[in-house]
């Protein structure tokens, strides 16, 4: 069996003839390899074969002529819609904060609207809007609650509370807290603090 792949199928016809046996078309799919050249084939080369043999062979239909969609400025899951619509894909979303455009808007797009592309996959960077405040959670146990409900409200951070009987600790003192110190947080989290009631 001689070796067909990446031969046009005329030439590959003709190797085969020349030795007997017989080329079948078992497939045409698309790829980067130029139109009716073999991609595939069974039995590999180099396998023994009796003469008037079928040899299966996969050709190629050449690039698909992709259309892909103009994505920019519309919302990340209304771009992720119109890709599955076109038969496309979501390839890698990377995000930038920008506040003054709304957060998971698309900002750029790559292959670019217009059909020729070779990949279905489309890569796409999108607005995550304004960066929030972080900060670095202080240490609080030991603390008195009041002191430390006014460096929350400073730093306008959430808090639940949860009051627990702790004879050993003096009362109104915080005694636990999640998230721990020294943990970076976001300004919309919440901080828990367990108190000695």
């Amino acid at each position: 069996m001689p070796n067909l792949v990446g031969k046009d199928v005329g030439e590959a016809s003709r190797a085969l003839r020349s030795k007997g046996l017989i080329l079948r078309v078992a497939d045409r799919v698309y790829s980067d390899v130029p139109i009716n050249q073999v991609i595939r084939q069974t039995p590999p080369p180099g396998m023994l074969m009796k003469v008037s043999q079928q040899a299966h062979v996969v050709l190629s239909l050449g690039q698909r002529e992709l259309q892909i969609p103009p994505l920019e400025g519309n919302s990340l899951r209304a771009s992720r819609i119109e890709l599955l619509r076109a038969g496309l894909q979501v390839g890698e979303v990377s995000s930038v904060n920008l506040p003054e455009i709304a957060t998971d808007t698309v900002l750029e797009q790559n292959p670019k609207p217009g059909k020729g592309a070779a990949t279905p996959r489309v890569d796409m960077l999108v607005s995550a809007g304004q960066k929030e405040k972080s900060y670095v959670m202080p240490y609080f146990i030991g603390l008195n609650e009041t002191e430390v409900e006014h460096r929350l409200d400073v730093a306008t951070l959430h808090r639940k509370i949860n009051y627990v009987s702790a004879p050993q600790w003096p009362h109104g003192t915080v005694i636990d807290q999640t998230p721990l110190a020294g943990t970076r947080i976001g300004a919309s989290t919440e901080v828990d603090l367990t108190i000695a009631n």
